[in-house]
């Protein structure tokens, strides 16, 4: 972890936490005031969804002509004006269209806040460690959303109800927000990186470009996709399934899903660590594709089979999701390092693909589950998982494309390992990587 930023990685986990909150419940309580309907709550996540893709993509573009410092202010502020909106004006009034509206804009502020620091981390932390330093920001990510969000729901929704539990989300995420910005106001690697000729236009342009100048960030973006589609997919239709279906009751279904990624959130740093070892593409492929084409099936169809009496094998599904998920943490330092003169660019494409997942997931759960079920959905997701596998292994280094022999000191991946040799630095070092 960089030590300098150790007060916004707790910021993160703390906005993230916020943002969690809802994520067990949303979907059925806006179908049960205003939205009619699980499939129309889909459609109003699917909004969201559409807004977290595109603002993922501005948060690289931006940070590179704002700053990461900026771009994250931005974020903090959209959230709390327009979740304000949406509690008051939409929910609080089952207004339907409202619902779509500031929901959906809201969606623009935590890719702002949170890959606005994760591009902070990457220009700041040394590449022979950048493995090591994306892990703990996936584990302040995904601590928060949504792990303890979840395991925060469960324990307020009966003190405070479903909406107060709603506006506690909206007091953490502000404290979150003052503790990462204020905490790490004077810190290096937050002002703007782009050189001082380069305009916002150029900007957004660079990360557009990218897809044809270097077409394997495009498949890594893709990828990327895949990599956490089906986990917010299953929050359209699993609350529902796992809370009145199975039989597990609101209560369980929340600590279930705190379970799940509070297994995800160590496994970030598990695999962070070891994928700088044995190398990123090979952490990826085995681990985070393979493995979530096995663990996705399992953590959907073994609780509906056996039913409510065998909680603790859903656990077990769940973890293992869970832990499996954590293998593509070492995407968002792989690929920059494809394109090593456009970090910029890979980095806002990586970001949409982030991003794009908030909308993906829904969108195939909102359009398939009328037509082929839950099972149906899921064995979609497994084939997702399956085209993950088969592109990760196209996604190579500049050197390993060009036919050039790798240094005797990396991996297979082109990443130099660790070694018990205090201060070793990688002898490729290049500029700050930036990833999503």
């Amino acid at each position: 972890m960089p030590k300098p930023l150790i007060l916004g990685y707790l910021g993160v986990l703390l906005f993230m936490i916020g943002d969690g909150v809802e994520s067990g419940f949303i979907a059925p309580y806006m179908a049960d005031h205003g939205a009619a309907t699980d499939v129309r709550a889909g459609y109003v996540i699917t909004v969201y969804g559409i807004a977290v893709m595109l603002a993922s993509w501005f948060s690289g573009a931006l940070c590179q002509v704002w700053g990461p410092r900026r771009v994250m202010w931005t974020g903090l502020v959209i959230w709390a004006v327009f979740d304000a909106a949406y509690l008051l004006f939409a929910l609080g009034t089952e207004n339907y269209p409202l619902m779509l509206v500031f929901y959906g804009i809201r969606g623009f502020g935590y890719p702002l806040f949170a890959f606005g620091f994760l591009v902070w981390i990457t220009n700041t932390a040394p590449k022979a460690r950048l493995g090591t330093a994306v892990g703990w920001f996936y584990f302040a990510f995904t601590g928060g959303l949504p792990t303890l969000g979840s395991l925060w729901s469960s324990l307020t929704i009966p003190s405070f109800g479903r909406m107060g539990t709603l506006w506690s989300a909206l007091v953490l995420i502000l404290i979150g927000g003052a503790i990462a910005l204020v905490g790490a106001r004077r810190r290096p690697g937050g002002d703007r990186m782009a050189p001082p000729e380069v305009t916002t236009g150029e900007s957004l342009l660079n990360s557009v470009s990218i897809i044809w100048t270097h077409p394997r960030v495009l498949v890594g973006c893709l990828v990327r996709i895949i990599n956490t589609a089906p986990e917010f997919g299953m929050l359209v239709y699993l609350p529902r399934i796992f809370s009145d279906d199975v039989g597990f009751g609101e209560d369980k279904w929340l600590q279930l899903l705190a379970i799940i990624y509070g297994t995800n959130i160590f496994f970030n740093l598990i695999f962070g660590v070891l994928s700088d070892r044995i190398g990123w593409r090979t952490t990826i492929a085995g681990f985070g594709a393979l493995g979530c084409a096995i663990s996705v099936t399992t953590l959907y169809f073994v609780p509906t089979w056996l039913g409510p009496d065998y909680y603790w094998v859903a656990v077990l599904a769940g973890m293992f999701y869970g832990a499996t998920l954590a293998g593509f943490v070492p995407i968002s330092a792989l690929i920059p390092s494809m394109a090593p003169e456009n970090k910029g660019g890979s980095m806002a494409l990586l970001n949409l693909g982030a991003g794009g997942a908030a909308f993906v997931g829904p969108a195939v759960a909102s359009l398939f589950l009328p037509l082929v079920g839950a099972g149906g959905v899921t064995l979609i997701f497994l084939a997702l998982y399956l085209v993950a596998l088969v592109l990760t292994l196209t996604l190579k280094l500049p050197e390993e494309r060009d036919g050039e022999p790798s240094a005797p000191s990396t991996t297979d991946d082109g990443q130099t390992p660790r070694t018990d040799t205090a201060s070793t630095t990688s002898p490729t070092t290049s500029s700050p990587a930036t990833s999503a």
